[in-house]
């Protein structure tokens, strides 16, 4: 994509805001020096046009720079988990309070092999086999705006299995080879306990082989969630009841299209965009079954089946399984959308700032590349949004272009055959909040009394 430089007036209010995010989330590294190259490092990220190359941030002819920079970014010990922590503790302050942590995988394709977790592997978000680093990011996320906070570098096998492949590329001794899913879930499970946020519903993408093991990560830790899973994953429903025959096995996507008859309709704005969209609802109560290697039996997990039917579209065209049970389904919906959110975000600003931009082969220098950018994201958003006086300086809330993206459920009609609807609402947007921002805790879904039971399996 072109990569654009920014006119000098919005460089030098962007310059400014970067000394303030210093001052904020650079503490832990411990000598001047190092603060001193972060910011010529974040300057450079916002203002180089093209690939953002150490070498092009630090300009032609600059190799005093260079070195300097090269030794900052993959050499230098210093620690990103505090500098991240400090950005999400951050934006939970703002105005702008996320309503969800939306997990986005990237995929960075590669001609060679050197690059720190490069591997020929398939890619579901390419549909084909790549030469490529596959990471993840957790992004804070709202109707108005989104922020990556978290990064993770899945690892395939050869990089945590060779030794001397280990080595070279500095790959801490406690890293595993998992599946991007299991990385995410590792990576909000530390958030969830260390990072003292405000948890949040989690909404990432699982695919079938990942599901039952992320349910029961989740359900452990009291994390609520919002999965969008495949609609061939296989799902065991009948009553709970004598006289409810059962259990019968079929897929997601024909149980949620043999309860039709049961659909809302959902009017809504697509994030960044101006026309509305019409969705189809409707969902059914599901039981997820333990991992069977536990030495512990645990008892299945309640959980909500939903499926949504595009405009014009005769079968259900996307399904999600959520813990969250005390919220509409507008509410939901608009919670699994929040990936468009961070998908429009993604592309206007993270990639513009060069998250996939990184060139060397370390692993700590790609962790601190994304965290850098991260902080050149915030900026770039935060400082296109103007900055209030009260505070000491501190960035005001971050707006959308078109505003948040909102729903309402209004009666199907007889010719759907629908049942009549309630009339709902999306979630509140920060401008509208007076308090503190709202939790959703995982509570127990209870189903209606027409409600089928299901179980993943």
């Amino acid at each position: 994509m072109a990569r654009t430089v920014l006119p000098e007036e919005s460089a030098k209010e962007i310059s400014e805001l970067i000394d303030v995010l210093i001052s904020l989330f650079f503490e832990s590294l411990p000598r001047r020096d190092q603060r001193n190259w972060a910011r010529v490092y974040l300057n450079g990220l916002v203002r180089t046009s093209g690939k953002k190359t150490i070498r092009n941030i630090a300009g032609t002819g600059a190799s005093s720079v260079e070195q300097s920079l090269q030794q900052f970014i993959s050499k230098s010990p210093w620690d990103w988990t505090p500098v991240r922590r400090s950005l999400a503790q951050y934006l939970e302050r703002t105005a702008q309070r996320p309503l969800a942590w939306v997990v986005r995988p990237m995929v960075i394709e590669k001609a060679g092999d050197r690059s720190v977790g490069v591997g020929r592997q398939f890619v579901p978000q390419l549909g084909r086999t790549a030469n490529c680093q596959q990471a993840s990011g957790i992004w804070l996320a709202s109707s108005e705006s989104s922020f990556p906070v978290e990064w993770t570098l899945t690892l395939p096998a050869p990089w945590t299995s060779e030794l001397l492949r280990r080595r070279r590329a500095g790959i801490p001794d406690t890293a595993r080879s998992l599946t991007p899913a299991q990385d995410a879930v590792h990576a909000v499970q530390r958030m969830a306990a260390t990072w003292q946020l405000q948890r949040r519903p989690v909404v990432m993408e699982v695919a079938g082989g990942d599901v039952a093991s992320c349910v029961e990560s989740f359900t452990l830790q009291d994390i609520p969630f919002v999965f969008k899973v495949d609609g061939s994953l296989p799902v065991s429903f009948g009553g709970a009841g004598r006289q409810r025959p059962g259990p019968y096995t079929a897929p997601a996507r024909e149980l949620i299209d043999s309860l039709r008859s049961q659909r809302r309709v959902v009017e809504w704005t697509r994030h960044g965009r101006a026309e509305g969209a019409v969705t189809l609802l409707t969902s059914a109560a599901i039981l997820a079954a333990p991992g069977e290697d536990r030495p512990v039996p645990l008892p299945p997990t309640p959980l909500l089946l939903m499926g949504a039917w595009t405009e014009a579209a005769l079968m259900p065209t996307e399904f999600w399984i959520t813990n969250i049970g005390d919220r509409p389904l507008a509410q939901l919906f608009l919670l699994a959308k929040l990936t468009d959110r961070v998908s429009l975000d993604f592309a206007e600003t993270c990639e513009p700032v060069g998250i996939r931009d990184f060139e060397g082969r370390s692993f700590r220098g790609w962790h601190h590349h994304a965290t850098l950018a991260s902080v050149a994201h915030a900026s770039m958003l935060l400082g296109s949004r103007g900055r209030t006086s009260a505070g000491a300086g501190y960035p005001g809330p971050a707006r959308g272009p078109l505003g948040p993206a909102r729903a309402a459920v209004t009666p199907a009609g007889r010719a759907t055959g629908a049942a009549p609807a309630v009339t709902a609402t999306a979630p509140a947007t920060s401008a509208a909040r007076t308090g503190p921002a709202p939790v959703l805790p995982p509570r127990p879904f209870i189903p209606g009394q027409s409600a089928r039971r299901a179980y993943i399996r």
